[in-house]
């Protein structure tokens, strides 16, 4: 599908013609097993690089669809989908990491993979230094000479929306033999295709943008073929957190749409931050759209001018106003998540995601709590009248 366009990929790659009932969608292969034609091995390792489908759990007709489509719109080799953005995400820190291994770690992005690199720090012994990934000099620093095996950065990262230059910090990886994985779920392949900018290893969770719904959960891994055969043939296989056909097509459904749904995201976004910005309650917006953003002029190089549907802002006792708004909203849903097409706002206190999810060192907590105050609004833009939600936002910061 290489020839055709973004828009004609979303739709396309990936997807054939039903021999037999000529249906136009593709199918739902809801089988845990398949028919063999010979007689073959029980165990995967009895298979080649071409396999045939035999059962779900190594691969299934849906999830493989879904993985050709995702792998078009990334420019991968391979792609391997999961059950969700964590079991990706734990993928490949279990088949490129072991006892004894260092991690470079951007500081502050998605809390459950926060969570999870210091629980392998403490139950595996993978040592981890968490880094500023808008200081190059700090992440050089970090770097410990043989030990050093993986870069892993978020951008934007979640919920700070700070921008990392992946090409400078591929470079400083692989100077030193290193990977880098890249978190792309709030870019999407729509904005940034990290793997043509230096990447080694891209994962996304589905659950958000891509899926665009809310209403099923997947991840993704894209990166070469070499380095897929462990995530595929190990991970998947052997620790099982595989993608149900139904959630895959599902997925397939919305990313359908993605190029035109982030376009639509990043319209609105950029008008409620700049509505946030005028307010006189709002001290602080965080949006890569806005040349107020310190990481904007990277954003402009890495994301199409397609900053995402995810701002975060501050407000003069956020607290307070934070203890009223669940029941003062009416089309922005009080909950957690983003990607949806419905609009989402969450308070995240300060002390609380410090305690849980942010355990920092000292400088780099000093830096976090100057930025939140005593704790952010996470907004995920919907795809609404972005009128509507700026008036909702008004009764809201006004009560």
């Amino acid at each position: 599908m290489t020839k055709y366009r973004t828009r004609t990929q979303a739709i396309h790659a990936g997807e054939s013609i039903d021999p037999a009932t000529k249906a136009s969608a593709p199918n739902i292969a809801m089988s845990n097993s398949f028919v063999m034609s010979e007689i073959s091995g029980f165990s995967i390792d009895a298979f080649g690089e071409d396999k045939p489908f035999v059962y779900s759990r190594w691969d299934n007709p849906t999830v493989r669809m879904l993985e050709d489509k995702l792998a078009a719109l990334e420019s991968a080799e391979a792609c391997s989908c999961f059950a969700s953005g964590m079991a990706a995400t734990s993928a490949i820190l279990n088949t490129t990491l072991k006892r004894g291994d260092h991690l470079v770690a951007i500081d502050v992005h998605y809390s459950g993979t926060a969570e999870l690199i210091r629980f392998l720090r403490d139950s595996v012994g993978i040592e981890t230094t968490l880094v500023d990934p808008t200081d190059l000099g700090m992440i050089e620093e970090a770097v410990q000479p043989g030990r050093t095996k993986l870069f892993w950065f978020e951008t934007p990262s979640n919920p700070l929306l700070t921008v990392t230059d992946i090409p400078a910090v591929s470079e400083l990886a692989h100077q030193i033999g290193a990977k880098l994985v890249i978190d792309s779920t709030l870019a999407t392949p729509i904005a940034t295709k990290p793997l043509e900018l230096g990447a080694d290893f891209v994962v996304h969770s589905l659950s958000k943008y891509i899926g665009g719904h809310g209403d099923a959960l997947g991840g993704a891994v894209l990166c070469n073929s070499e380095s897929m055969k462990s995530i595929r043939d190990h991970e998947r296989v052997h620790i099982g957190g595989v993608l149900s056909p139904f959630n895959a097509w599902l997925i397939a459904r919305g990313l359908a749409t993605l190029p035109l749904r982030m376009p639509a995201h990043t319209a609105s976004a950029l008008k409620v931050a700049q509505f946030l910005e005028t307010h006189p309650r709002v001290t602080r917006v965080l949006y890569p759209g806005l040349e107020s953003h310190k990481g904007h002029e990277i954003a402009k190089r890495q994301m199409q001018e397609c900053w995402g549907g995810l701002l975060s802002f501050t407000v003069a006792d956020g607290k307070a106003l934070a203890q009223r708004m669940p029941t003062h909203v009416e089309i922005i849903h009080y909950a957690v998540s983003l990607g949806s097409h419905r609009s989402l706002i969450f308070w995240m206190e300060t002390e609380e995601m410090l305690r849980s999810s942010f355990v920092l060192p000292p400088s780099l907590e000093r830096q976090y709590r100057e930025i939140t105050e005593e704790g952010i609004f996470r907004f995920a833009v919907g795809l609404e009248d972005p009128e509507d939600l700026c008036e909702e936002l008004t009764k809201c910061l006004d009560l």
